[in-house]
């Protein structure tokens, strides 16, 4: 999770950090600075799927 965040962070801040060139053109717009976070939000999601698909218990039906 703090690895996320982090990562979400860090796309954030150096999009705001790249600004314009000297030519006036944005090298990192703010919107594909959303499309990474998006691209990171649904890794974590299936990572936590994946994570969460192998921790079941299993359950013995048969009493001692």
């Amino acid at each position: 999770m703090f690895a996320y965040v982090a990562s979400v962070i860090a796309v954030l801040v150096a999009s705001l950090a790249v600004g314009d060139g000297s030519d006036g053109v944005d090298r990192f717009p703010a919107d594909r600075a959303w499309l990474y976070v998006t691209l990171l939000t649904i890794g974590y999601l299936i990572s936590r799927g994946l994570a969460k698909s192998g921790s079941r218990e299993t359950t013995d039906t048969t009493r001692r």
